[in-house]
């Protein structure tokens, strides 16, 4: 027996007669750690769900350099340019937390959209919510401490997943912040010390959740907000 596809909450937040005719055109898939769902400029097949795993949205630049953009979750899905109007998408998609999820085809979800019912309503709003994310960390990456940037970090990685632990190398937060590594270790370090999370090789377990939501930038709260704002129907069951 699978997993449920609304264990994503947004496939949750469907009414019921959409949801039940979308079911057929869901396919279970494994997100193992470090894969790529998209490349910049290749053309979406798939749209995808992710129900156990986080995939982040990172733009990459001509020297290999590379800085977060955005984490999706269970709260999301991949592949907004296709119903945005466009084929491809300059970001590469990568799988920052292994676990699983689903997908769809994008001609189905195409579809979908273009019926003009639920499904492209919410669509719509979680893309508005998700151009938050991306310009929040944008400011939040040009004018705040890496360690205040980490606990965002944290913490947008916690509510999208049913665990207080995540398996990371301080290399991949490195990448996904855009920052030289002995900065993370710097910051992780820190934050060990005070208590708030654990760091062994590979694996940040959170300690103490609401220290880090005191010490964390505006910037976790503006998101959280926007979302909660335009999806205030999915359910957030991340509430600790």
């Amino acid at each position: 027996m699978l997993p449920s596809p609304q264990q994503n909450h947004l496939l949750e937040a469907l009414p019921e007669a959409e949801y039940a005719r979308i079911y057929p055109m869901l396919e279970y898939i494994c997100l193992p750690l470090g894969q790529a769902l998209y490349e910049p400029g290749g053309s979406l097949q798939h749209v995808y769900f992710p129900t156990t795993a986080i995939v982040s949205l990172l733009n990459v630049l001509e020297n290999g350099a590379s800085a977060e953009i955005a984490v999706v979750g269970n709260d999301g899905v991949l592949g907004v340019s296709l119903f945005m109007g466009g084929d491809t998408t300059p970001s590469r998609a990568v799988v920052q937390s292994a676990g699983y999820g689903y997908r769809m085809r994008a001609s189905l979800l195409k579809q979908e959209f273009n019926r003009g019912g639920p499904m492209m309503h919410l669509l719509l709003r979680y893309t508005q919510a998700l151009i938050t994310q991306m310009a929040q960390t944008a400011i939040c990456n040009r004018h705040h401490s890496i360690e205040q940037q980490l606990c965002r970090w944290l913490l947008l990685s916690l509510d999208r997943l049913n665990t207080d632990r995540l398996c990371m190398t301080q290399e991949l937060i490195a990448n996904m912040l855009g920052v030289r590594r002995e900065g993370v270790t710097e910051a992780a370090g820190k934050l060990q010390r005070c208590g708030l999370i654990r760091y062994t090789r590979g694996q940040i377990q959170v300690l103490d959740r609401s220290t880090l939501e005191h010490k964390v930038c505006e910037c976790y709260k503006v998101v959280k907000a926007e979302f909660d704002r335009l999806l205030p129907h999915m359910n957030r069951h991340h509430q600790h």
